[in-house]
């Protein structure tokens, strides 16, 4: 089950994002105060709209934080990168906001106000990041975890979220060893329920139970459980834990009755209609913006190399049913004259000057727009592949068919948390996020992917 601190995560980013609309919002006053003070009767004019206009640069700058991954929990930021990822947010949102005041003079606030609004906004948005680091890393104010488990599955936490940005909204506080299973975490890490494992957890102050048991039968305290939860204590099993506060599946852990009874896969006709709407507005607007960039790219494959500058290939969709995809040619017309498909790798010798730094970029992609439009492809999912790998990981991994119960992405979950796949091994991790989008994907989620998506591109985080 999921309790009211299932959210604390998401609370704490809304919290955060408030927080940063506040700083922006008295930016842009302070700066009117200051670039008006000597002038009071152009001060009452601004002063009229003036917390409309305050608004509108507040939405702007944290649409742009959000776009460049400043609003996504999974993601670990070093300070240069972070202060990178500020600068850029604040650069595109001025921007778009010069481009807002062209097209709608009435929420223009003057060139003096926006730069000191900027400034002054940048430096305020660090100012609550700093804080925030600090508060957020008090354990008062972190989820208090007990693991019934002390075994493999139960050291996946430690292995797989071993970091102190994998544990920002929680503590574990202890592991239980189950009687009769092996133990594998540290002897200082285990606590022993003298007085059953209800008791433990009040003694403890536990906020959360997290059930992982390598084996689940007969080993269970139901009756524990259930006082636990009477008294106010969640509980979970670990697939739960690791979907939540990992933003994946983990495939070592699932087993099929929690894939089949923990909710989600929504496929409802509002759903599908919402999905495709979407899918038909972000290709046409990112087409109508991108057609000059994708005829200077098809000049620069025709300039560089013999050959055509579209390829194809077959991939697997929705269902099974196989499509064809199209793409601007990044490698030599020869790179597979022995019919036999292989994974892109690390400097890939077959790829032409022009073919990576496409590739790199993203560029190479832009012919799959065509393709949502027709309906063969989503925005957002799960990544197509070639019949000849589908059918080697369907063998190799487990559950990795369902991945193909929506339709494949331009872009997806598993894009913006792991690198570029080139292994059966890369495979099963990407499939671990396409299972969690595959299980929790909805508008709101798409709409947070594809601005996720210019920060990969900006980054050039996991191309190949």
């Amino acid at each position: 089950m999921k309790s009211a601190n299932a959210s604390r995560k998401a609370r704490a980013v809304r919290f955060l994002w408030l927080a940063e609309m506040l700083v922006l919002i008295l930016a842009v006053m302070i700066a009117a105060w200051i670039r008006f003070h000597d002038d009071p009767e152009s001060h009452i004019i601004f002063s009229q709209q003036a917390p409309l206009r305050a608004v509108l640069v507040a939405l702007f700058i944290t649409g742009a934080m959000a776009a460049f991954g400043m609003y996504q929990v999974h993601v670990r930021h070093n300070r240069l990168d972070f202060l990178l990822r500020a600068t850029l947010s604040f650069a595109f949102g001025g921007i778009a906001l010069v481009v807002l005041y062209y097209l709608i003079p009435q929420t223009y606030i003057g060139r003096g106000v926006l730069a000191m609004s900027l400034a002054m906004g940048l430096a305020g948005v660090i100012l609550v990041r700093a804080i925030s680091v600090h508060v957020i890393r008090a354990d008062a104010l972190r989820q208090r975890i007990l693991v019934f488990g002390a075994g493999k599955n139960a050291e996946l936490i430690n292995s797989r979220m071993r970091r102190q940005s994998d544990r920002r909204s929680f503590v574990v506080v202890g592991f239980v060893a189950v009687p009769g299973q092996a133990v594998l975490v540290s002897k200082d890490l285990q606590e022993m329920p003298e007085n059953g494992l209800h008791e433990l957890a009040e003694r403890l102050q536990i906020d959360e139970l997290v059930i992982a048991p390598d084996e689940r039968r007969g080993g269970l305290p139901m009756e524990d459980m259930l006082t636990c939860v009477q008294r106010g204590i969640s509980v979970i099993d670990i697939s739960t834990f690791f979907e939540r506060e990992a933003g994946m599946v983990q495939l070592n852990v699932v087993d099929p009755s929690w894939l089949v009874f923990s909710g989600g896969f929504d496929y409802s006709t509002p759903r599908r209609l919402s999905k495709r709407f979407f899918d038909l507005v972000a290709a046409s607007v990112l087409l109508l913006m991108a057609w000059p960039v994708m005829l200077l790219v098809a000049l620069a494959v025709r300039l560089e190399s013999e050959g055509p500058i579209l390829y194809s290939q077959t991939r697997v969709g929705q269902r099974g049913q196989n499509f064809t995809l199209t793409k601007f040619r990044s490698m030599r017309a020869d790179a597979e004259k022995d019919g036999v498909a292989r994974w892109a790798s690390k400097d890939d010798d077959r790829s032409t000057r022009v073919g990576k730094f496409i590739r790199l970029t993203r560029l190479d992609e832009l012919p799959q727009l065509f393709a949502v439009l027709r309906g063969d492809m989503s925005f957002v999912g799960p990544r197509p592949e070639r019949p000849h790998f589908v059918n080697l990981l369907s063998d190799e991994i487990r559950y990795y068919g369902v991945r193909h119960c929506v339709k494949p992405g331009l872009t997806g979950w598993a894009q913006l948390r792991y690198p570029y796949g080139a292994s059966v091994q890369d495979a099963e991790e990407k499939l671990k996020f396409d299972l969690f989008y595959v299980k929790n994907h909805g508008l709101v989620f798409d709409l947070m992917i594809l601005l996720q998506t210019v920060e990969v591109v900006m980054f050039g985080r996991g191309a190949r």
